[in-house]
């Protein structure tokens, strides 16, 4: 399906843009897949080798999004290698709490230059190879870009801007040939909330409460995200574009009663 095919992967060394890269992997994808965790990402990039039934090596970018010059490495290095670009993920992202109480500005400063400028960056440079390739492209959002949270703030807002810019982009690139979609997250099990303020015992609690914060009762899987944002770039969704598409296990339509 992605046979000669040439794929741009950011966050992949853990979570939704790891498995995305492995997924991508076994339909014989090129890849090109990028973090900042050196170890993890050549972890990715073995396994991916391994699924990929030409045996195709990734090539791996150490790079960090909230850098302007690691961003212009990553595609300079995608296209130096490939001299073409089909798909681009924007799966990098940070996830922190706090209120309008209690975030301050640096915190707000990180979060929006994670999940907002760096993929604009990102996709901007990118877009003049997308143009030629008809390529596409796939935003991981979340929820919280979809519906309000407490004690997220800065990440409800940066997802939020996330979902308007891939709607807009959209528009502005379907002339071109060039599809623009988002994928919705709801809970996954990728321990990305622990990371951002939890402890074991507390992100054990989180998970087992998704059985009532999300309708089918569960948090959901990477692969599970990976899956539809395989089919957001593949030539089956041809017709699709400007979509923010929830894969939240039905939280996105649930209201409290």
């Amino acid at each position: 399906m992605f046979s000669n095919k040439v794929v741009l992967i950011t966050g992949a060394s853990s979570g939704i843009g790891a498995q995305t890269a492995i997924d991508f992997a076994k339909h014989d994808a090129q890849l090109v897949i990028t973090g900042r965790n050196k170890d993890k990402l050549s972890e990715v990039a073995n396994q991916c080798e391994k699924d990929s039934p030409s045996k195709l090596k990734p090539l791996v970018v150490i790079a960090d999004v909230n850098k302007d010059a690691d961003v212009e490495q990553i595609l300079k290095s995608a296209t130096e290698k490939f001299d073409r670009l089909d798909v681009l993920v924007n799966s990098v992202g940070v996830l922190e709490s706090g209120t309008i109480e209690t975030t301050d500005i640096d915190q707000y400063d990180r979060v929006m230059e994670t999940n907002v400028r760096g993929p604009y960056l990102l996709t901007k440079l990118a877009v003049p190879f997308l143009i030629k390739t008809k390529g596409n492209i796939i935003n991981v959002s979340s929820v919280t870009g979809l519906r309000s949270f407490p004690n997220v703030l800065a990440y409800c807002m940066s997802k939020a801007a996330l979902d308007q810019f891939t709607r807009c982009v959209a528009l502005e690139l379907a002339p071109k040939g060039v599809r623009v979609n988002a994928v919705n997250p709801g809970v996954i099990t990728t321990g990305l909330h622990m990371k951002s303020s939890m402890n074991e015992q507390q992100y054990e609690e989180f998970i087992k409460k998704c059985a009532d914060t999300h309708a089918l009762g569960r948090a959901g899987e990477a692969k599970e995200v990976s899956s539809v944002i395989i089919f957001l770039a593949s030539d089956a969704a041809s017709f699709v574009t400007g979509v923010t598409l929830p894969v939240d296990g039905g939280r996105h339509a649930m209201c409290p009663r």
